[in-house]
């Protein structure tokens, strides 16, 4: 059976919210995971294409929205609600600009600024803990910190679509073995981490 489309005014609701965060196509096209040319059809199809519910689903997750918000919710209330989230992350930005004091964590705050603005406050607060001599951005890197962080909130996101009650007792159970296996008490020097450009000559 074939995906059902959706209506061709919900493109152009994405494009808007797009251009409402100042992103361009390829910066969505990196937060969705969607290819650059379902991006460029979304930005600048007018409309015309209707969009698979995939599509949809990868769109409202880069957004921050469930997919019945992206659906549903007018255009007028999303942007207003972004807003509102878009004075929250300024806050959370300053904050960690202000108490960032290690090297790596500033020096990537100033190349990765876009990056920095999607970080939330529980992730400010975890980085910033990870400072100091003996912190995690010392002995793993800032790049592996920073993709750690993104993966768990990527799984957060999973998680929460979850509905059925047993697959959730599965994950849970999951989790805990895991959790309790040699690998997961491997110190941070242990753990696998991005090649440095000196590594990868």
């Amino acid at each position: 059976m074939s995906d059902p489309e959706s209506p061709p005014d919900i493109a152009q609701k994405i494009a808007r919210l797009i251009a409402e965060r100042g992103w361009n196509q390829e910066d969505f096209a990196r937060i969705s995971r969607l290819n650059r040319h379902t991006v460029r059809n979304i930005l600048h199809g007018g409309g015309r294409r209707r969009l698979r519910n995939a599509t949809i689903s990868r769109c409202a997750e880069a957004l921050g929205l469930s997919v019945s918000e992206l659906r549903d919710l007018p255009l007028e209330r999303l942007l207003a609600r972004w807003r509102g989230r878009h004075a929250a992350a300024e806050e959370n930005l300053q904050l960690l600009r202000n108490y960032a004091t290690d090297p790596q964590l500033r020096q990537w705050l100033e190349t990765h600024p876009k990056q920095a603005a999607e970080l939330d406050r529980w992730q400010i607060e975890e980085l910033l803990a990870a400072q100091g001599r003996d912190g995690r951005i010392a002995s793993c890197g800032i790049e592996n910190v920073i993709d750690c962080l993104q993966r768990r909130r990527r799984i957060a996101e999973l998680l929460r679509s979850v509905q059925n009650p047993r697959l959730l007792e599965l994950i849970e159970e999951l989790l805990g073995m895991m959790l309790l296996s040699p690998a997961s008490q491997m110190p941070p020097a242990a753990w696998p981490t991005h090649p440095s450009p000196e590594e990868k000559k």
